[in-house]
């Protein structure tokens, strides 16, 4: 039996579960396990597991299934939400998502590490596997769910209301890794009008977040269909950070982080920015030998996911830190410049413009040039930097 495995989010690793069971279902088939998720992403390497499950696709986790349709005889989705609730929603979710969910046997294994965890089929044709699966890990079997759509479409598609499961008051809201809101109840719509983010029912709105995620003076739509969206903190604290002198490096073998961050090439080097994108920081990043990260939030999540692999960052901060809980990482031979409060967005764009002549990606002769570059262009702002 070929067995499609879609692990999303970082708890499932930290757990220990996705290594777990991914080994019982070799025993039921050969298995092809992809990660769905960025900070997911940087589980799987902290855990050592990126030969197991693949970091390399960014896609959605209703993508990733409908791809594992085609060429699997079965497939599973790991998760482990903040509650055995809000992983059932979620799984809906996704599973709204799918053009025909029956096409074959689909069993989510949500949060098999507690009490409470449950085994979900997501159709009939998964009874039988969902049926093993429980009895391997001692997790309650479930009746098949019905389907949650989340979205409302209204004024023929002008207006769209999304609504947020699992929002616990006081949570920070995330859209595309900015925070534009907090809540303060845990009925969440977010609300748009053709593209733009006009309320956030059951949320104080951050209208600062609002401006950052619709860029500003180019105001920027967005699909909120289609936005990774987020509350609370982004990864628990229940996790060992990867080190950099791992046996896997010491034995010289390939892996996800060398594909991902190449050596430095002889002719310079290659420098990218992340400007409030630090949910795209594994693509942006490709191939990169420096990101210059832009925003408080932006630089504590990207630089945390660069530091796996092994790339320094030049941070644009303003002490507009929003506060959520995550544990930080800053690989070494980094530099992160404090601006004047309100400044790191315009501090972003000049480096944008001026140094990467509004590309994502620019080459200079090094590391030590960029940061020099960056320091002279925008010395009239910096109040301090941090070498790390």
């Amino acid at each position: 039996m070929e067995i499609g495995v879609v692990v999303h989010g970082p708890d499932i690793v930290d757990s220990g579960m996705a290594h777990r069971i991914i080994g019982l279902l070799h025993d039921l088939g050969n298995v092809e396990a992809r990660m769905a998720g960025t900070i997911g992403k940087t589980a799987v390497l902290d855990a050592h597991m990126e030969k197991i499950i693949d970091i390399n696709a960014s896609l959605k986790p209703s993508e990733c299934i409908e791809e594992f349709f085609h060429t699997k005889d079965a497939v599973f989705l790991l998760n482990q939400g903040k509650t055995v609730d809000n992983g059932r929603i979620f799984g809906s979710i996704v599973v709204s998502n799918l053009k025909d969910r029956n096409r074959k046997p689909l069993i989510q294994i949500e949060s098999p590490s507690r009490s409470g965890g449950e085994i979900i089929p997501w159709n009939t044709a998964s009874f039988d596997l969902a049926g093993k699966m429980s009895d391997l890990l001692g997790s309650r079997l479930s009746d098949i769910p019905e389907i949650v759509t989340p979205i409302s479409i209204e004024d023929h598609g002008h207006r769209i209301t999304r609504k947020i499961f699992g929002v616990h008051n006081g949570e920070k809201i995330l859209v595309n890794g900015i925070i534009v809101g907090q809540a303060i109840s845990e009925d969440i719509r977010i609300i748009t009008e053709d593209g733009f983010i006009t309320d956030i029912k059951g949320a104080r709105v951050k209208e600062h977040g609002l401006e950052k995620l619709h860029r500003y003076d180019e105001k920027k739509p967005i699909d909120i269909r289609k936005c990774w969206i987020k509350s609370g903190p982004i990864r628990s604290n229940n996790f060992l950070v990867r080190r950099h002198t791992s046996a896997l490096m010491e034995k010289g073998e390939s892996s996800t982080i060398d594909r991902i961050s190449s050596e430095t090439p002889v002719s310079g080097i290659k420098a990218v920015i992340i400007d409030h994108e630090a949910e795209s920081c594994f693509e942006l990043a490709s191939g990169a030998q420096v990101a210059i990260t832009v925003g408080d939030d932006t630089t504590e999540i990207a630089g945390d996911i660069l530091y796996r692999l092994k790339i320094p960052i030049i941070g644009i901060t303003d002490g507009d830190l929003d506060g959520f809980s995550h544990r930080k990482h800053i690989y070494p031979g980094s530099v992160v410049f404090r601006v004047k409060e309100g400044y790191d967005d315009v501090v972003g764009r000049m480096i944008g413009s001026e140094l990467f002549q509004g590309k994502n990606n620019a080459d200079f002769d090094s590391i030590t040039q960029i940061k020099y570059l960056v320091r002279e262009l925008i010395n009239s702002y910096i109040k301090f930097s941090t070498n790390y």
